[in-house]
């Protein structure tokens, strides 16, 4: 049995892991600031600290130095963080001793740490690379890798996840509105949905952002002949034509907020009136929508009128980022390959070193990054050649990751604890375009602590 003091400000993700510490027979203390983890480490002896790198009153690597001159003898430390980044600086800090796990955390990444004296390897490091690229090519040999619901890939925590919900929610017929960033495949995850439901219907998509105000009327509801200009035949519209299956309404937050009322009705009653058409007709359709802005975005930008939001997210679905679920990438990698190989009757693979890359890079483009960037790896390849050859750099216009930013330059060793703190909020704001927000879920703070921060920068927030 180990003491163990756990430090995160985050009062769910505490109460969760200690459950899961005491169920494995340890004893733990919670502190959720440095001044608490402070006071408890003068009072307690600990065997195992776990410490979340950013606080609203500090940085956890004030509690280690803390532990460092307090404690009389040093015990195992795992620094938790939402941001791979923080690993050098860390390292250059309190040395290579001590442990990292990144958000989100499961039960298994608990019990390593707490059974292992060297941190657990993650997606990302040389040797799970080496192994995933070994799989990876032996899933392309084979056929493989194993598509869920006949198109969704990956084997991470994350992703089964993602399965469960999609399992529990095809057993109904309730609407699901799919939430997450651009490029994560949103319309991937309707498929699933629309696969494992029993619909007997097609599943029918269309984009809210991409139709006229003037014509998503007939788009959504269909038109009788005559109803407006050029409408020189009768049209069904998209939930006419998703009768018995499933209607993905993709980008459903612009959509003109005049035009909402119109859609809920449909939503309310399963019934709709064709444009310039009198007679109603009956719809049955399930309707799963997606967006790409967060919900205080939406709620407060009014972009989405709330009766519309509760009734197309019965059953919301965060679909995760590929930075969370990194461990994919090389499955992700053999089924782009593989695909691009069987289509232009070519047997290019991928070294270790290649695999390596791109699994350390953080693909704000999500997926969709991912797969560009390896059909342009594979045109550039060398013409009879056996590998695929990677460009020198991954980043695109619309990704600020190098964006290059007087506080946010690499982390290095010989910078003060508040210096390495600085550094990585402004690398965490420049990887997400500035979104404070997006930045502060990263750092596994909140948004008013980084505006605490920004403010006592100088900044202007």
């Amino acid at each position: 049995m180990k003491s163990i003091l756990l430090i995160d400000d985050d009062k769910d993700f505490t109460e969760v892991a200690a459950h899961i510490i005491e169920f494995l027979g340890h004893i733990v203390s919670i502190a959720h600031s440095v001044e608490d983890a402070k006071e408890w480490i003068d009072n307690n002896e600990y065997d195992h600290v776990f410490i979340d790198f950013m606080l609203p009153d500090g940085s956890g690597l004030h509690i280690f130095e803390h532990l460092s001159k307090k404690a009389s003898r040093l015990p195992k430390c795992t620094f938790i963080t939402g941001n791979p980044k923080i690993k050098t600086a860390i390292g250059s800090i309190a040395g290579p001793s001590v442990d990292y796990l990144m958000k989100p955390i499961e039960r298994e990444d608990i019990e390593r740490a707490l059974q292992k004296k060297k941190a657990p390897l993650k997606a990302g490091s040389k040797k799970s690379v080496t192994k995933g690229v070994v799989q990876a090519q032996s899933d392309i040999a084979m056929g493989q890798p194993k598509r869920y619901f006949d198109c969704l890939v990956g084997e991470s925590a994350p992703m089964q996840k993602l399965y469960k919900m999609i399992e529990r929610v095809a057993r109904s017929s309730a609407n699901v509105m799919l939430m997450g960033e651009s490029g994560v495949g949103k319309e991937l995850v309707a498929q699933a949905v629309h696969n494992a439901s029993d619909n007997q219907g097609d599943l029918i998509t269309t984009n809210c952002g991409g139709m006229s105000k003037e014509l998503i009327g007939s788009e959504l509801f269909g038109h009788e002949k005559g109803a407006f200009t050029g409408a020189i035949g009768q049209k069904k519209g998209v939930f006419e034509r998703a009768q018995d299956g499933t209607l993905f309404l993709d980008e459903v937050t612009e959509m003109p907020i005049d035009m909402q009322p119109n859609l809920l009705r449909v939503l309310e009653t399963k019934r709709l009136n064709r444009v310039g058409g009198t007679q109603e007709i009956p719809v049955n359709c399930r309707v799963v929508s997606a967006t790409n802005r967060k919900l205080d975005e939406i709620a407060k930008e009014n972009i989405l009128r709330e009766d519309i939001y509760f009734r197309l997210a019965v059953f919301p679905i965060d679909i995760p980022p590929l930075r969370e679920r990194k461990q994919d990438i090389p499955l992700l990698v053999a089924t782009f390959l593989q695909h691009l190989n069987a289509e232009h009757g070519e047997a290019y693979a991928i070294t270790d070193a290649q695999l390596h890359r791109l699994t350390q890079h953080d693909w704000p483009g999500n997926v969709r990054e991912l797969r560009h960037t390896l059909h342009r790896a594979f045109i550039m390849a060398e013409p009879g050649g056996k590998t695929i050859e990677l460009p020198d750099s991954f980043a695109s216009p619309f990704s600020q990751a190098s964006h290059s930013h007087d506080n946010g330059k690499a982390l290095e060793a010989g910078k003060t604890i508040e210096e390495v703190e600085k550094a990585l909020i402004f690398a965490t704001l420049d990887e997400v375009d500035g979104n404070k927000t997006s930045a502060a879920e990263m750092l596994g703070i909140s948004t008013k602590t980084l505006y605490n921060r920004l403010n006592a920068y100088g900044e202007s927030v």
